[in-house]
């Protein structure tokens, strides 16, 4: 493939993968809406439990249309390693609410905005490059 067409195939699958994203970050914050605000859940532990719901919307929406054939032979596998990088994903999510609330007096959903455009860039080019052959 031409240099012309893979930049073409990345920024198609990156479109992709950013609707994808938009369909799983609703997932994620609204569920950090709920459970931060109606809920009464402490803000760290709605975040965990809200990206692990995005991640499950995630792998299921990412693996039927954005990415090609996995890596590995195995779906438990495959979705084990995909988890495993949100789990990095998640570790980065955490650090960031944690550093913009706790440290710097921001509020919970911006600081989810932040989170989120850094987290996407991660979990996209790690599960690309590492988990799948396209």
């Amino acid at each position: 493939m031409a240099d012309k067409e893979k930049y073409r195939a990345l920024a198609v699958q990156l479109l992709k993968y950013g609707v994808v994203g938009g369909v799983s970050f609703i997932v994620d914050y609204g569920t950090l809406w709920l459970l931060a605000g109606p809920a009464g859940l402490h803000h760290l532990l709605a975040a965990a439990i809200a990206f692990i719901l995005g991640l499950t919307c995630n792998y299921l929406i990412s693996t039927a249309w954005v990415f090609g054939e996995s890596r590995l032979r195995s779906t438990a596998a495959e979705f084990s390693a995909f988890a495993l990088i949100g789990v990095v994903g998640l570790g980065l999510n955490e650090l960031i609410m944690w550093l913009c609330v706790d440290e710097g007096g921001q509020h919970y959903m911006i600081a989810k905005l932040v989170s989120t455009a850094i987290v996407f860039f991660w979990n996209f080019f790690a599960r690309r490059f590492l988990l799948f052959k396209s």
